[in-house]
């Protein structure tokens, strides 16, 4: 069983995450930045996700990826993968 410790860990963790997925989604919809600039900035949040919870990348495509196809579809007019390789 987790000690409290790693549970409060834990909840820093999913806070900064959820903080730093909240900041790209605003910046991505509401500034003037290119396509390029904003696939950069998913895949950047995608690392730090990936840097805060290693192995879960299935996790972080099936929760947030999602949302930001739905901003770059909206954003962009286009409908294709928003990270490459």
């Amino acid at each position: 069983m987790p000690t409290r410790e790693e549970l409060e860990e834990e909840d820093r963790r999913l806070r900064q995450l959820r903080i730093a997925v909240s900041l790209a989604l605003s910046v991505i919809g509401q500034t003037e930045m290119s396509l390029a600039q904003a696939q950069e900035m998913v895949s950047a949040t995608r690392s730090l996700a990936l840097r805060l919870f290693p192995g879960k990348e299935l996790a972080f495509d099936l929760i947030y990826l999602p949302r930001f196809r739905r901003l770059m579809a909206e954003r962009f007019g286009l409908y294709r993968p928003i990270l490459q390789g």
